[in-house]
């Protein structure tokens, strides 16, 4: 049941119907019901595996408050997350590992046969395990107090604008919005009008019709591409997984605001970064934060001693191979986390070695000279940093490469011919214009956005334009549709 297709469209009108025709408590109930069909819908057999991982956290959490010995507590919380690791490694890892192994035993010439497990990967594990698990873990910190209510914390669990792709909302955000009556705001129709029609667009207009750019090149043999082609191919997934993925999360959100629920915010111009930092300050930020308040914290705090600067370096890096390893089980997605770990260490230290070497210029400069050197920073600020912004893109795609490919040694392919071969060929001009024609007016916006620094700056401005703006995007949808309507890329984590 995707959000752009005309059945998910049918089902939310009579969820919606009937959200305002009943009470609170019935509206829980109602959600918890339309959000398991929702699930449903997709394979039936899924429901059991997610039923049981909501039971688990929501008596685990029980459980550890009602716990005074750390020890008994700190045991609950490790048999939950357990539970819901050991979902994902048989689910996710356990195909992808064991023949790994067998394939590294048979190298020593130690035959080695493990069995076979023929399983679909529920759609959304990855994301409705991982809420669950931040659930549990703040419970144990004291962060929150378990939810009594099951349904309501089912709710929490399975609420179906973001179940399947995220946001991956805390529960100190959500389950007091569900655990209230919820109220009806005056702009919560218009922000939802807002996030849908830009989420529409992005994933209708920008995602599904690069996909069919992308597609075509990565699936093309490498020695019938040139160089050029495979660049234009890397961009084209750029936008497509961008235009997929954010745009699957601004419907998630207009969808919850259309039920008077906020979800959390997960992109934020991310091709308009600077830096790697930057870049997931803005790229998928429920995961990012998610990692970075459960893993890299507590990682790099461990012991309470000093946190010296190789531990941070080094946390980075072993916790974005473990995002890269959340994203898939293959080998390409382990390096992609392993690049983009080696990206964020490397901008970390030449970050602080930079600064360290400012501080002492400063103390030797004198007073003009620091003027005349800020005024010159200022009048190259902008510069700089559409510098910056140029370079981050193409650093960001290089890991797109990687993501995409179906095996490293088309990555390593199509790299090599990137950097060995120029040939401008009518394919590769007639595929750039089409990116450029379906993604520039994005990025434009975007720009005019990230100026502003106001994600709901339409919403600001004169009805007038605000109606061109909605026009233009329901034009697009209208004239330029897809060849063939993908699949969310993220429904695969």
């Amino acid at each position: 049941m995707l959000f752009n297709s005309y059945i998910f469209w049918v089902f939310f009108a009579f969820v919606f119907a009937l959200y305002r025709l009943l009470p609170h408590r019935a509206q829980n109930l109602m959600l918890l019901v339309a959000s398991y069909i929702f699930y449903g819908y997709w394979d039936w057999r899924f429901l059991p595996i997610m039923l049981f991982s909501t039971v688990i956290d929501y008596y685990a959490a029980i459980a550890i408050g009602r716990q005074t010995a750390k020890r008994n507590r700190k045991l609950i919380l490790a048999t939950s997350i357990c539970v819901q690791l050991g979902m994902l490694a048989v689910f996710k890892y356990y195909a992808f590992f064991s023949t790994e192994v067998i394939s590294v035993l048979a190298r020593f010439g130690v035959p080695v046969s493990l069995p076979t497990l023929n399983l679909l990967l529920p759609v959304g594990i990855s994301f409705y395990t991982f809420q669950t698990m931040s659930y549990t873990i703040d419970v144990y910190r004291g962060q929150f107090k378990p939810s009594k209510s099951f349904v309501e914390f089912a709710l929490f669990v399975s609420f179906f604008p973001h179940l399947v792709a995220g946001p991956l909302v805390r529960a100190t955000k959500l389950l007091p919005q569900i655990s209230n009556p919820r109220v009806r705001r005056p702009d919560d129709f218009r922000e939802g009008l807002y996030l849908v029609m830009t989420g529409l667009f992005k994933k209708v207009v920008v995602g599904d019709n690069l996909a069919v750019i992308a597609n075509a090149i990565f699936q093309t043999p490498v020695s019938q591409l040139s160089g050029i082609e495979c660049l234009v191919g890397v961009y084209a997934f750029a936008f497509q997984i961008y235009g997929d993925f954010s745009g699957y999360s601004s419907i998630a959100q207009g969808v919850a605001k259309w039920l008077n629920i906020d979800l959390s915010i997960n992109f934020r111009m991310p091709y308009l970064a600077t830096s790697p930092s930057d870049f997931w300050n803005r790229w998928h930020i429920s995961l990012s934060t998610w990692f970075r308040d459960y893993v890299y914290v507590p990682i790099a705090r461990r012991g309470g001693g000093r946190v010296t600067k190789g531990r941070l370096y080094s946390t980075q890096i072993i916790v974005m191979l473990l995002s890269g390893l959340w994203h898939g089980a293959a080998w390409t997605f382990v390096l992609w986390g392993l690049y983009h770990g080696l990206l964020l260490a490397g901008y970390r230290f030449y970050t602080e070695t930079k600064q360290r070497i400012l501080r002492k210029r400063k103390g030797a400069e004198s007073a003009i000279t620091a003027t005349a050197t800020a005024d010159l920073a200022e009048g190259s600020s902008l510069a700089g940093r559409l510098v910056s912004m140029f370079v981050m893109f193409h650093l960001v795609c290089l890991g797109w490469l990687l993501f995409r490919a179906d095996s490293l040694t088309q990555a390593w392919s199509m790299l090599s011919l990137m950097l060995t071969d120029f040939r401008v060929t009518t394919f590769a001009v007639s595929c750039l214009a089409m990116i450029g024609f379906y993604a520039a007016p994005l990025m434009i916006y975007e720009l005019w956005l990230d100026r502003s620094d106001d994600l709901l700056e339409l919403m600001r401005v004169q009805w007038l334009t605000r109606g061109l703006a909605y026009t233009y995007c329901a034009l697009m949808l209208w004239f330029f549709p897809p060849p063939v309507s993908n699949v969310f890329i993220y429904f695969q984590f």
